[in-house]
């Protein structure tokens, strides 16, 4: 698996888990360790994806960071990698 793939990956992992707490967070508020996690999950998120748009590029449309160019379509789009 190629660098590309495993930030794609850690990126999916923490998505799924900041979706699953915040399920648990909508019936729980106040749950400090569930806000914890939470807070663990986004961290973890925002630095895999800063990785990937060093790397890789923009993930998404609102990633852009180049006030000069449009650079989200310079590079493949993810589904575009395997084939």
């Amino acid at each position: 698996m190629c660098e590309r793939q495993k930030l794609l990956r850690q990126i999916q992992i923490h998505n799924f888990a900041i979706t699953d707490v915040v399920l648990y967070l909508d019936g729980h508020p106040t749950c400090q360790p569930a806000l914890a996690y939470y807070e663990k999950h986004k961290q973890l998120r925002d630095e895999a994806v800063a990785l990937y748009n060093q790397r890789f590029g923009p993930l998404n449309m609102r990633e852009n960071t180049n006030p000069n160019r449009w650079t989200w379509v310079d590079d493949p789009w993810p589904w575009e990698l395997e084939a």
